[in-house]
């Protein structure tokens, strides 16, 4: 049988999953977006592949005939919440690129609780995933926690050059501002920076089974020749009154592609590294990979380190 997909929200990472879902053989059976200029227009040509036969709309009853939407609008789970509820009233499963949905009982607790009810009253499955949170930075981490006797320590850095990723991400985290500019809109989040930081520590920290004892973010702009080039953040995990779980994201002008994940057992340590991931191309893999089996996956709202089948052993 055919994976009907609908797709909410139309920019950048909604098309390429429009162009990789037909390219796997699914078929994309509903597109939503707000934006005049594509409202109306048939979601093919929009994406960059010609005309397909479905029309983007503004309004999110179109998804009805989805098996699963993919969900790709905001970062921010109380921007998002009721357009995932609109979905989940129409009993679809539903897998969300919302970064702070990856673990959404940290910043927003009362409507992780809401969504949750709904979400089993309605049977059907959330997610929210992603490359970055959702998959480098904590549930790869995770998986190499595994092969680790006595963990004592987790610590994941991804470096990116942000002169190759798209216009919009590098807009996101200030490229070309001055640093006093760039720090007041992060700070007012009208630039977002990275979001998640503290949703991969969580992430980690319960597929552990660790009660952590506080966790400390913060991410500043990279400046050369008093000008913004990027960020460099981080976002820490203390337990036991030591520093437990360790993520950091370096995206500026030039930096070194890389992804590096080291695991400090109490008898040896274990480094992976890689050349660097795509980040947009990572997420759509993800996200079709979770809309591929979420039919398989209990009801009510999940995290990704949900879905593992096993549990690393930590000392504190």
């Amino acid at each position: 049988m055919v994976l009907r997909i609908g797709i909410y929200g139309f920019g950048s990472i909604g098309r390429l999953v429009f162009q990789e879902a037909v390219r796997r053989g699914y078929e994309v059976v509903g597109v939503v977006d707000i934006r005049e200029d594509i409202v109306g227009r048939d979601a093919g040509v929009v994406a960059g592949i010609g005309e397909y036969g479905v029309e983007v709309s503004s309004e999110p009853y179109s998804l009805v005939d989805s098996d699963v939407v993919v969900h790709a609008t905001t970062s921010f789970l109380d921007e998002a919440y009721d357009q995932l509820v609109r979905v989940i009233e129409m009993g679809i499963d539903l897998v969300s690129t919302c970064e702070t949905l990856a673990y959404p009982y940290y910043r927003y607790p009362v409507l992780a609780r809401k969504l949750h009810y709904e979400a089993i009253r309605n049977n059907v499955s959330v997610i929210g995933s992603g490359i970055n949170p959702g998959f480098l930075l904590d549930t790869l981490a995770v998986v190499l926690a595994t092969t680790v006797t006595r963990v004592y320590k987790i610590e994941a850095i991804r470096s990116l050059d942000a002169s190759k990723r798209r216009e919009s991400f590098r807009k996101k985290i200030g490229i070309g501002l001055e640093p006093r500019v760039a720090r007041e809109k992060l700070g007012s989040r009208e630039l977002t920076g990275h979001v998640g930081y503290a949703e991969s520590v969580y992430l980690v920290a319960d597929a552990l089974g660790v009660e952590l004892e506080r966790v400390d973010e913060n991410q500043e702009v990279v400046v050369e020749n008093g000008v913004v080039k990027g960020i460099r953040g981080y976002g820490v995990g203390y337990s036991n009154g030591r520093e437990l779980i360790r993520i950091e994201f370096h995206a500026y002008t030039g930096a070194e592609e890389y992804e590096e994940i080291r695991i400090h057992g109490k008898d040896y340590t274990v480094t992976w590294r890689s050349n660097g991931t795509l980040g947009d191309q990572g997420t759509v893999a993800v996200v079709l990979a979770i809309a591929e089996k979420i039919k398989d996956y209990p009801p009510g709202l999940l995290t990704i380190t949900d879905l593992l089948p096993f549990k690393p052993w930590i000392e504190i």
